[in-house]
């Protein structure tokens, strides 16, 4: 009785806990957008006209990231943006701060076969220990020509995080390539293999 009793009581938080986290996450981050311009304008409306606009500061807000994207992308917003860019790595704190910002949000927010381009097993950390990786590039030439070989940069990410990890140089035949596509390769390292996408794979 108790084992049943358990088993349902599991199979319940298993199914609840993600979806009330989701939720919470999600209001926390409405409210967060939502408080950057919304409180102001609201306080405005409710002396002024008595009345206020619930959700207007996160409206207000993605209609501005839009406008950003929108620019960027068009007119002088590309010089604009590599001005911008060149300022703020200049200023004392910022410097240390933006780059790393910067990287993570295009990591998660761009796509991913602009991130990574194959993904390999690789013997890391030792012979016998086999690790996920992404090809990022064909490597450095100055050290292709000073070790005579063809060498492959890998990125192998951490789990469950894997915003970071270990780079690392290998001959491009230590390399096993995997036919599993990038996106399928991160959710197996964040869910820490309880995703089986490898056994669905080929290795080529």
């Amino acid at each position: 009785m108790l084992a049943y009793l358990k088993r349902n009581l599991v199979a319940g938080i298993l199914v609840i806990l993600p979806l009330l986290l989701t939720v919470y996450i999600l209001i926390i981050l409405f409210q967060f957008a939502d408080g950057i311009l919304g409180k102001f304008i609201n306080t405005y409306l409710r002396q002024s006209l008595g009345f206020y606009i619930p959700g207007l500061g996160l409206i207000l807000f993605l209609v501005i990231i839009f406008l950003t994207g929108f620019l960027t992308t068009h007119f002088l917003g590309r010089r604009l943006y590599f001005i911008m860019d060149k300022v703020l790595r200049r200023f004392p704190l910022i410097r240390h701060i933006y780059p790393s910002m910067k990287q993570i949000t295009e990591f998660l927010f761009a796509s991913g076969r602009q991130q990574f381009k194959k993904v390999v097993l690789v013997e890391y950390p030792r012979r016998g220990i086999w690790s996920i990786g992404f090809v990022t590039n064909e490597g450095l030439q100055e050290a292709r020509d000073k070790t005579g070989q063809e060498l492959l940069s890998i990125f192998v990410p951490s789990s469950p995080g894997p915003l970071t990890g270990f780079f690392i140089l290998i001959p491009r035949q230590e390399a096993i390539f995997l036919e599993i596509p990038i996106e399928e390769a991160l959710k197996l390292i964040v869910s820490g293999g309880l995703l089986n996408t490898v056994s669905r794979s080929k290795i080529g």
